[in-house]
């Protein structure tokens, strides 16, 4: 019998990933944990291996398509078995009737989208609903596009590749539309040209002026360029929102004088570039005060859990690391067992491996709590949101000399403000307040004390 392959869960939270690659074709033999296909979701990029050894002998879903978690992939029969030699799939047997109402249905979708093509060509056209919707949001006409898929199929790929690449850029001929045309009660039709002088209908509103177009109530105008958002976007955009409409944020900041910390760093600084082969910042100095934190006040260590707020014994240190085009949160294991060389380990190493796109599973997952360094930006003051269900999350802000009270004396001090965000319905003020005086002191006292690196 043949083996069905699901999508896995690729990671916490994860609900669906999209099949970028295929690294097995159909008739391609494969071995047990041999990689099947490459998978992307909002959090990593991973391959799915084989889960029996045999030979594939049906691919379910094309390259490009978003796959739910625990929906089929692909078929592979296994080493052995008496159905080995058969090349395809046996299924079980349709009926007619409705295998032909699905096939006019499909038809009268592509055709929908494509009015222009031939009876003939509306038949046998097949596009995945990922392929459809994209199309469709960004009236791509999909006759223009050669696929690359299995069998010459259009895939999710070659649709976002012609829109990044091959979509003319709009540019309104306004001498095809006058200030009598726009005044017409019916929406009339206007010329929408490319540098290299392609046109495309498309339609527009009275309500519109000379100056463009309008897509779903934003107004278009010459010279306008639109990016296509990827799933890691979209997600991470999802998320924030949820983030933002499901926990009552509040907000507590706090200014530390971290001047004898400054020192100390720069004095040893130099010495620890050239035993370990990387930088020391002012990053794990303030982790390991904010670890100590929430040893101290373990509330703040939890999640929210709807019916229950969830302590947890470990603690592990979610941070922020930036790409070009996404946001990763990588997570510090244990980062209350580290000295602050183990701390500063961890963030090179998870950095280069976001970098690099090398982020496992296991570096995404079990977050406790979130720390983040917006004073690389030169950030001075910052609300971040909640990285839910995580009760906290804490910046440190930009460390900026400045005059201040000093034992009773104006003094210049290296100044930074930590500033947290809190979920209410877990933490209330005066926890939350007692656990950022907490990290201040910590941090305020690591330059007097000269504390231990290793």
């Amino acid at each position: 019998m043949a083996t069905k392959v699901l999508m896995p869960q690729l990671g916490e939270s994860v609900t669906e990933g999209t099949i970028t690659r295929w690294l097995k074709q159909v008739g391609d033999s494969v071995n047990k944990y041999e990689p099947l296909c490459e998978v992307e979701t909002d959090k990593v990029t991973a391959e799915v291996p084989a889960t029996v050894s045999g030979t594939v002998i049906e691919i379910v879903v094309e390259e490009g398509t978003t796959v739910e978690v625990g929906k089929l992939i692909c078929h592979i029969q296994e080493q052995g078995s008496v159905e080995e030699t058969t090349e395809t799939l046996p299924i079980e047997t349709k009926d007619t009737e409705k295998e032909q109402e699905k096939v006019s249905e499909n038809a009268q979708q592509d055709k929908k989208l494509n009015p222009h093509l031939n009876r003939d060509e509306q038949s046998n056209v097949r596009y995945s609903p990922a392929v459809l919707r994209i199309a469709q949001e960004n009236n791509v006409d999909l006759t223009q596009i050669q696929g690359t898929g299995l069998g010459r199929r259009i895939t999710r790929k070659d649709v976002l590749s012609y829109i990044e690449n091959g979509l003319p850029v709009l540019k309104v001929d306004q001498t095809l539309a006058s200030k009598d045309q726009m005044k017409k009660q019916q929406p009339e039709t206007k010329k929408v040209l490319n540098q290299e002088s392609e046109s495309k209908e498309v339609k527009i509103s009275p309500a519109e002026n000379e100056a463009g177009i309008k897509i779903d109530n934003l107004k278009v105008e010459a010279g306008d360029q639109e990016i296509v958002v990827n799933n890691v976007r979209k997600t991470i955009a999802k998320r924030m929102v949820q983030s933002k409409n499901e926990a009552p944020h509040a907000w507590l900041t706090v200014e530390a004088d971290v001047s004898d910390l400054v020192l100390y760093r720069n004095k040893i600084k130099n010495d620890f570039k050239k035993k370990e082969n990387f930088n020391l910042t002012y990053l794990p100095f303030f982790i390991k005060a904010v670890v100590e934190g929430l040893k101290e006040y373990p509330i703040v260590n939890s999640v929210w859990a709807e019916d229950r707020i969830l302590l947890k014994k470990r603690i592990n240190i979610s941070i922020a690391v930036a790409t070009e085009d996404a946001l990763f949160v990588p997570v510090i294991q244990d980062a209350d067992q580290k000295s602050i060389y183990g701390i500063a380990k961890a963030i090179d190493e998870l950095a280069q491996k976001t970098r690099e796109g090398k982020l496992t599973i296991t570096d995404l997952q079990d977050g406790t709590f979130t720390v983040n360094n917006t004073g690389t930006f030169g950030s001075i003051l910052s609300a971040p949101i909640l990285n839910s269900p995580q009760a906290g999350i804490i910046t440190m802000e930009s460390i900026v000399k400045r005059p201040v009270v000093y034992q009773d004396m104006i003094a210049v001090r290296s100044m930074v403000n930590l500033c947290m965000s809190l979920d209410h319905r877990v933490l209330d003020g005066l926890v939350a307040g007692r656990f950022i005086q907490s990290v201040k002191q910590k941090l305020e006292d690591m330059g007097k004390k000269e504390v231990s690196i290793y």
